[in-house]
């Protein structure tokens, strides 16, 4: 069992991620066989939404600070029982994850060291407690100030990393989101050359300098996906809802996400590696 942190900043996807992780059950052709069942009620609850939201064409509300929300307890917690066929011959991986979806706003006041906020402290302790594995990121922006904005962020983040001893034995999967986007998908295939080295340098250089190359990877991931091989448009629409302007998707019967659980299959891999060494 892995207990992981998905932060992202505003509008990267991470709630409909989430859903989408928890209601599609198959992969793409190219992708390795898995299966997913959603543990506990939140968990049951998102996948349910994916149906009645998602492949409707309508999109989530985003998830934010205020109201009901007063402490971490107060997010959701979402549970998945997750299993990988490698191959034919090879006994599965599974693994249990669980996964807090915090808020846009905490992703940005990370940088801002002397910004108090509730919140975000409590965030920060219960993402880096010993007992969570790794963190997810998910990043949408490739502009320069873009860059800048996320290489303030994870300079801070390595900073309390390492203020919590944990700058050895915590993972970061660093993704690009939204990568069906027909600027971004041609890259999806090395992701740390074609997308974050070309698009957001020096944020990668960043994770490079100051993250051992055990514990970084970088990676693309598309919740929408595209049409389909031979028509590579993004299966997502733009438009305007009643929460302001969000992605919707443009044809339920060919979804088709892309790369949703590479990256959640690598952070689980050091929890079997301290299995091991047990």
């Amino acid at each position: 069992m892995g207990n992981i942190c998905i932060i992202g900043p505003r509008d990267s996807g991470k709630t409909t991620y989430l859903a989408a992780l928890a209601y599609k059950m198959r992969a793409s052709k190219n992708s390795k066989k898995f299966n997913i069942q959603p543990l506990g009620d939140d968990s049951k609850d998102i996948a349910e939404k994916a149906e009645n939201i998602i492949c409707q064409g309508a999109s989530f509300e985003p998830n934010k600070i205020g109201g009901m929300t007063k402490s971490v307890d107060d997010l959701p917690l979402y549970s998945f029982s997750i299993e990988i066929q490698n191959s034919w011959f090879t006994k599965p991986d599974s693994f249990q994850l669980n996964v807090r979806d915090y808020p846009g706003e905490i992703f940005e006041k990370i940088a801002d060291s002397n910004q108090s906020d509730p919140i975000c402290e409590e965030f920060i302790e219960e993402c880096l407690r010993k007992d969570v594995i790794g963190c997810l990121i998910l990043l949408t922006a490739w502009d320069r100030a873009a860059d800048a904005l996320y290489n303030q962020v994870m300079n801070r983040f390595i900073d309390l990393m390492d203020s919590h001893d944990r700058t050895d034995d915590f993972r970061l999967a660093v993704a690009m989101s939204k990568s069906e986007r027909g600027e971004l998908w041609p890259g999806r295939l090395d992701p740390e050359t074609d997308l974050f080295r070309l698009h957001l340098p020096r944020t990668k250089d960043t994770l490079r300098e100051r993250i051992t190359s055990k514990n970084l990877r970088f990676y693309a991931i598309s919740t929408f996906g595209v049409l389909n091989r031979n028509d590579p448009r993004p299966n997502r629409i733009d438009e305007r809802g009643k929460f302001g302007k969000a992605s919707v998707l443009r044809d339920a019967p060919r979804w088709r996400p892309y790369n949703l659980i590479e990256p959640l299959h690598w952070l689980s891999q050091t929890t079997k590696f301290k299995e091991k060494v047990k």
